[in-house]
């Protein structure tokens, strides 16, 4: 205990009108956070005013980091203000160090009331990169949209917050630190906690650990090759898989958590993973698997760099279900999709007679499912995989439900994905991304676009592109009514379905920290079994096309391609 009371100072300060939260929380280029006179405090305050100051008395909270440049920093602020805004108890991992499922477990298991991360997730760190501040609710899953609103509405008008300047914590030292402060009651307390240990926990629960160890280990193991991306994995990476399964040590790669993750793009796909897939192109591994930054996304490849899309990995995590214990406990309450996702889940689902739900992208719309008790897997196309298990999409849950299938399944990833083919049909599919595009251009676009594609009469009409002929059935700027609240949420992005169930769909995200991002989907059914095994791009060229065409996209951007290609 300290022995003087530590003050409590209320600051003066003015707002920004730039701190609307995004899909997930605030990103932007991390010199605004570093250089903004009171910018992170800012925004601090008003997450923390956001929450009823009856509730936020005494109170605990998480608070964790991707690790990346300036996060030690900002632990140190929120800290601070945690402790003068009434906050009770503070649970931080290890060297600020927590992926998001972790911060989503710990909410959960310690019932706190929410909890910050601090993570732009798949975008680049360092002092040149991104910073990102994203609040989780007493769920563990991201804040609702009606709490968003209320955080930007508080920054607006903010004038004043309160902060401990001369308390300091030791993020190395497990254990708890308390502090006196004056004019309060309780003193203050901070727990720091092992980044690993309450979330392996939880994944025993989970998955049959015996199994998945006898393929990793023994005469006959199944090589694997795990790319942490110097984010936040790594330490998950090293304890779970290697010291608690079994594999190698040198199965893991990039394990150390770096601020600027080496340089490197912590996206885990073909784009910026590319070391991970020349390594699995070699044919020594049979399985691969890499993070972002956070630890929410995961990518998944089989022996020579078999690529499985995110979209089919959900679809085919849904068909071998029963591999993992987990479900066979709970059941299987319903599956769920972001809308710009394949219908390849929907087919498993037809076939398994289980419903599944279309929502926005964000995992907030998942998290109100389950809640509900209504879906026990859901998946996105951005390369976010999960279940109810926690509120948040979960890379290490992914990889570890391949592997229980694998075990169980005796077969490779592309044995496994081509059987599903076979099954199901295959859903050949497409993403362009075309990053950093003036804010007004990208708004002009989409307005002009959806003028076009939601007139009546561009019903039934007909595009053809060399011998392929798609003929539109619907169009619409998608829309959402939540099953569970029946709140609506509109302008989620303009579809085009054809006659055929091709889809063509096109839609501005929100995940940058400066410039707007357009990404076009292309989507296109194929049950023949004799047709399931042909390029997508060559599958999907004329719906591309179409897609281009329509949108006018590199007139209209001066760009001559997509920034990346999934």
């Amino acid at each position: 205990m300290e022995n003087a009371p530590i003050p409590v100072v209320t600051v003066q300060t003015v707002p920004y009108d730039d701190q609307r939260p995004g899909t997930s929380g605030l990103r932007k280029k991390t010199s605004v956070f570093e250089s903004k006179r009171n910018y992170l405090q800012n925004f601090t305050q008003s997450v923390l005013s956001s929450i009823d100051l009856r509730d936020r008395q005494g109170c605990t909270m998480v608070v964790g980091s991707d690790g990346r440049y300036f996060s030690r920093t900002a632990i140190e602020t929120i800290v601070q203000m945690a402790a003068a805004n009434g906050i009770g108890r503070l649970v931080i991992g290890q060297h600020g160090i927590l992926s998001t499922p972790a911060v989503s477990c710990i909410i959960r298991k310690i019932k706190a009331i929410g909890g910050i991360i601090l993570t732009a997730s798949h975008n680049p760190g360092g002092p040149a990169g991104d910073f990102g501040v994203k609040f989780n609710v007493a769920n563990g899953g991201p804040a609702s949209e009606s709490v968003t609103e209320k955080i930007y509405q508080i920054s607006k008008t903010i004038e004043e917050f309160a902060i401990c300047p001369d308390l300091r914590i030791n993020l190395s030292r497990l254990g708890r630190q308390e502090f006196d402060l004056e004019n309060k009651f309780k003193p203050f307390r901070v727990e720091i906690v092992d980044t690993v240990e309450v979330y392996l926990n939880m994944l025993r629960t989970i998955f049959d650990f015996t199994a998945i160890k006898g393929l990793l280990t023994g005469p006959n193991q199944l090589k694997i090759r795990i790319d942490a991306m110097h984010g936040v994995m790594g330490p998950y990476v090293r304890r779970i898989l290697c010291d608690e399964l079994g594999a190698p040590a040198n199965s893991a790669v990039n394990c150390v958590p770096l601020e600027d993750f080496g340089g490197q793009h912590p996206d885990p796909n073909l784009t910026y993973a590319t070391s991970l897939l020349e390594a699995m192109k070699g044919g020594e591994y049979g399985f691969g698997a890499a993070f972002d930054g956070d630890g929410d996304r995961n990518m998944i490849l089989g022996r020579n760099g078999f690529f499985v899309n995110p979209s089919d990995s959900v679809a085919v995590i849904a068909a071998n279900i029963c591999c993992i214990p987990y479900f066979q406990k709970t059941g299987i309450r319903g599956f769920a999709r972001s809308m710009p996702t394949s219908t390849a889940l929907d087919r498993v689902g037809k076939v398994m007679k289980i419903p599944v739900y279309e929502t926005p992208t964000g995992w907030k719309f998942f998290g109100n499912l389950m809640d509900a008790g209504k879906c026990s897997l859901c998946g996105e196309e951005s390369f976010g995989t999960g279940s109810d298990h926690i509120r948040e999409k979960d890379g290490l849950w992914a990889v570890l439900a391949w592997l229980s299938i694998i075990a169980a399944r005796k077969r490779s990833v592309e044995e496994i994905v081509k059987e599903h083919w076979a099954r199901f049909g295959r859903n050949y599919y497409c993403r362009f991304d075309y990053e950093d595009i003036d804010p007004r251009a990208a708004y002009y676009l989409m307005r002009d676009l959806e003028a076009v594609v939601t007139e009546r009469s561009f019903i039934n009409q007909q595009f053809a592109v060399g011998n392929h002929n798609y003929t539109v059935e619907k169009t619409e700027n998608f829309e959402y009514t939540d099953p569970v609240d029946g709140i609506v949420t509109r302008n989620q992005g303009l579809r085009l379905i054809f006659t055929d169930d091709s889809r063509i769909i096109f839609r501005l995200s929100g995940t940058g920290s400066m410039g707007s991002t357009i990404r076009i989907y292309a989507e296109s059914y194929e049950r023949d079994p004799s047709k399931i095994d042909r390029e997508p791009q060559v599958v999907l060229g004329p719906l591309i096309a179409i897609a281009l065409k329509l949108s006018q996209i590199h007139d209209r951007t001066g760009r001559r391609g997509p920034t990346v290609i999934t």
